[in-house]
This record gives C-alpha cells, sequence and structure tokens, in this order.
C-alpha cells in the first residue's frame, strides 16, 4: 500500500513537470513568436516610413540624411553612406560627402573607379549584396584604402547594397556597425527593399538637379557682360539662392541706345544707356524662361520707340505681355542715362520709371545715400492701371545708383526697411572704392546667410572727372 502511494505521488510530481516544462516552452514560443511578430511589425513600419519621407527628398543630401535618420533607430549602424555611378561610360563613381564632415574619408576618397578594390564598388559592379564580416575579410579581398577607409570609421561589419537602376545600378548603399552584425534573410529583404526605395528618390534628386542645373545655366548666361561707356562706371553681381532646388527670374540688363535716340548709324549724339533690374515671379524653370523673355522685349521696345523713353518701354511691353498672353508678372526698373549739355557736361540724367520693384538708391558726393521712392504698379497681365509715368534726376560728378532686386533685403531678422537702410549706409561709406568691390560689401554684409531668393545687384557711378566732350556731340544732345 506505501508503495503504491509513493508511486503515485511520483507519478503525479513528473506529470506536473511535463506540464510545467510544457507550459514554459509554450510560453517561450510565444515570446518567440511576438518578438518575430513585433520585429516584423517594426520593419515594416520602418519601410513604410521611408516610403513616405523619401518621396518628399528632391535633393541628394536629403536622400543620404533621410535615410540615415530612419535606419539609425532601427538596424542601429553606425555608418550610413551613399556612393553614385558618376559615369557608367567611364565607370566612376563618386560618394555624397557628408558636409558636416563627421566622416573624412568620404571626402578623401570622394572618387573612385568602378573597377577598384572597393565593396561599394563591387556590389554595384555585380549587381549583389556585399558583406564585410570583419576586417580580416576587408583585408583579403579588397584595396588596402578600403580597409583604411573601414578603420577610420571604427567599422567592425558592414554591408554593401546595391541601388536598383532601370539597365544598372545607380549606386550603392552602405551601412556598418562598430561590432559584428549578421545579415540574416528578413533582413536582406529589408534591406533590398530599402535600397529600391531610396534608388528611387536618388534617380528623383538627379531629375530636379539637371533641370535646376540647366536652368541656372541659362539664366546666366542671359545675364550679359556689360557694355563699356565713356563716361560711366558700371558693375552687376548675381547670386543664386541658398537652395540648390531654386531658380528665378531676377536679372539685370545695360545696353547702348542709337546716338540720343535718335537711331542714325550716322548720328554724333552721346549715345542713351539703357538699364533694367527685374524680377519674374516664380522660382522655377518657367520664371527663368519668362525672364528672358521679358529682357529681351525690353530691349526691342526700346529700339522700337527711339526717344520715348523707358515709361514707353516698359508700356510697350505690357502691351505685347497682356496682348500675347505671355503671362510675365513682376517687378522691374527701367531706366535711361544720358549726357548732359553744355554747361553741365560733366553730369548725367537719369530718367527712370518704377514698376512695384524696390526703390533705387543713389548718393551723391558728401551726401548719405537715399531712395528713389517714386514707383508705379507691378507688371502683371490684363491688370488695367493708369498709364507708366518717369521721372528724372541729375547725376553730379561722383553720384553712383545702385539697383537691386528684394533677395538682398527680405531677411529673417529684421526689417526690408532696415535692411534698405544699411545698403544706404554701405553705398555710403564704401563711395571711394571700385564699383565691383562695394558691391561684394553689399552682397556679404547685407542679405540673410542663406538668402532663400536670388539676388541681383546693378551699380552705376558717375566719374568725379569726366573727359571733355566735343562742342558736335553737345550741340547734338541740345538739338533733340
Amino acid at each position: 500500500m506505501l508503495l503504491e502511494d509513493l508511486a503515485a505521488a511520483c507519478s503525479a510530481e513528473l506529470r506536473l513537470r511535463i506540464v510545467s516544462r510544457q507550459r514554459e516552452h509554450a510560453y517561450g514560443v510565444a515570446a518567440a513568436s511576438a518578438r518575430r511578430y513585433r520585429s516584423a511589425l517594426d520593419r515594416s513600419q520602418l519601410l513604410l516610413n521611408v516610403a513616405a519621407s523619401l518621396s518628399k527628398t528632391t535633393v541628394l543630401a536629403e536622400v543620404r540624411q533621410t535615410v540615415r535618420d530612419l535606419v539609425i533607430s532601427d538596424l542601429k549602424p553606425v555608418y550610413v553612406g551613399l556612393v553614385l555611378v558618376e559615369n557608367a561610360r567611364k565607370g566612376r563613381l563618386r560618394r555624397l560627402v557628408d558636409e558636416t564632415g563627421s566622416a573624412p574619408m568620404e571626402r578623401a576618397h570622394e572618387t573612385y573607379g568602378l573597377d577598384s578594390g572597393w565593396p561599394t564598388a563591387r556590389a554595384a559592379r555585380e549587381n549583389r549584396t556585399i558583406t564585410v564580416a570583419d576586417e580580416a575579410e576587408l583585408r583579403r579581398d579588397y584595396a588596402p584604402e578600403a580597409v583604411e577607409a573601414f578603420n577610420s570609421l571604427g567599422l567592425s561589419s558592414a554591408v554593401c547594397v546595391p541601388l536598383p537602376g532601370t539597365v544598372v545600378p545607380l549606386g550603392t548603399l552602405v551601412l556598418g556597425w562598430d561590432e559584428a552584425h549578421e545579415i540574416d534573410i528578413v533582413e536582406q529583404a529589408l534591406l533590398a527593399a530599402l535600397a529600391g526605395y531610396t534608388a528611387r528618390a536618388v534617380e528623383r534628386a538627379l531629375f530636379v538637379e539637371n533641370r535646376v542645373t540647366a536652368a541656372r545655366q541659362m539664366q546666366e548666361a542671359m545675364l550679359t557682360d556689360l557694355p563699356e561707356i565713356e563716361g560711366v562706371e558700371l558693375a552687376a553681381l548675381y547670386r543664386p539662392a541658398a537652395a540648390t532646388d531654386l531658380v528665378g527670374g531676377d536679372w539685370y540688363d545695360a545696353y547702348p541706345l542709337p546716338g540720343a535716340d535718335q537711331g542714325g548709324e550716322d548720328s554724333t549724339a552721346p549715345d542713351v544707356m539703357a538699364v533694367s533690374i527685374g524680377d519674374i515671379t516664380g522660382h522655377d524653370l518657367r520664371a527663368a524662361t519668362l525672364m528672358g523673355q521679358v529682357r529681351s522685349m525690353l530691349r526691342q521696345a526700346d529700339l522700337d520707340h527711339p526717344g520715348g523713353g523707358p515709361a514707353r518701354a516698359v508700356g510697350a511691353f505690357e502691351h505685347a505681355n497682356t496682348r500675347l498672353d505671355i503671362g510675365a508678372s513682376g517687378t522691374l526698373v527701367h531706366a535711361h542715362l544720358r549726357p548732359c549739355p553744355a554747361p553741365q557736361e560733366a553730369s548725367w540724367e537719369l530718367t527712370w520709371t518704377n514698376a512695384g520693384h524696390p526703390p533705387p538708391l543713389i548718393t551723391t558726393p558728401g551726401v548719405p545715400a537715399r531712395r528713389l521712392h517714386e514707383h508705379g504698379m507691378m507688371v502683371y497681365p490684363g491688370l488695367a492701371g493708369p498709364e507708366r509715368t518717369q521721372n528724372r534726376i541729375t547725376l553730379s560728378p561722383g553720384s553712383a545708383l545702385l539697383l537691386y532686386t528684394d533677395g538682398l533685403v527680405e531677411r529673417t531678422a529684421g526689417t526690408m526697411t532696415e535692411a534698405i537702410d544699411l545698403t544706404a549706409q554701405l553705398l555710403t561709406g564704401h563711395s571711394d572704392q571700385p564699383l565691383a568691390e562695394l558691391l561684394d560689401v553689399i552682397m556679404n554684409q547685407v542679405p540673410a546667410p542663406e538668402p532663400g531668393d536670388d539676388i541681383a545687384l546693378l551699380a552705376l557711378r558717375i566719374p568725379a572727372t569726366q573727359p571733355p566732350r566735343t562742342a558736335q556731340a553737345a550741340a547734338a544732345y541740345t538739338e533733340q
């Protein structure tokens, strides 16, 4: 009887232990499943975040920063880099350099051959994921400079994933860890998807970059060299917006008109010089294209209406802008400059019209710079308004005129009025400097450190000493 009771007790204990172990195993399986599901959920969320965030990027540096910020929180790499195929025909790769300088090796090895001994080059060349388990593998299979870069980043392992392109890979996405990191099949699928999203963002950024580059080249090509006019000094300066994805419609122009606006090739009268500055509404390729049209139309209007003055030229342009449905809108200042007859033959007469543009600044020797406040409404097709008016002022020897676009005086700190006042002070305080140097001073001190708009400056100065003019030229001026 005692043995039966003991056997029953042992059997019960054994069953209890078996059940307990089964329960613990079930808990372990459930916990492992939960971890797998949580990991899968986290990685699915990571891909959703990558897709959403990269869809908003338009700049290559922004693509790299977005990918790095997103994967660091999940995969925990200490380094994330992008290498792009710069020239497939020549077989060149280029790193996207981190401008913070946190990885000096990127600058030291910014470009290298597609056939070189880098794991990133091999991943792009063979169009497959390349893993580096440790430094020993790197030393065995790759170039010494790759080992040097690996060590400078403090890496223990890395993975290089090709960025899929239409025909050949666009480049390589690099992730590095400061400890051993094994890539399982789930993580391989994650990295492949991540590389796909990154590749699409890179393609979009390259497309935008190419468009902006073409637009900037076109815009700058339209900013022609300034003419040489006897008795007048000219200087101009143009600075694009800090944001690389912006291109605008800012422009300046200066050109001589036929003798005293008479239009005759044999006229002996002094030339009239036309100067203008303007800003077409918009920050895109269309704005740059319209700027070129407006600039050319103003020139044509000046030539077709000799003696009509700047207001007549602007009015003629506006008529064509509306009737031909060109659609250009914005602001501008257009002026004519002509030498005065005796006894003021050392001076020049400025006639200008202002279509809603920031006021020009003028300074004369011994007098602080002041604004030319007179202006009319901005240019807008179909917007009826009063006839354009023009104003006149005499520029005596030593006088200077500054025309500028609003990018110069639009600042986050302070008001536009304060910025214009500072510009006027610099124009007065540096009146003894060459015009080109004066514009550099203004450009370095007035606008915001990273201006959000293009800036164009155009300055002219009447030298303090003027060469004598012929009596015939002065007489011709007086007759007109």
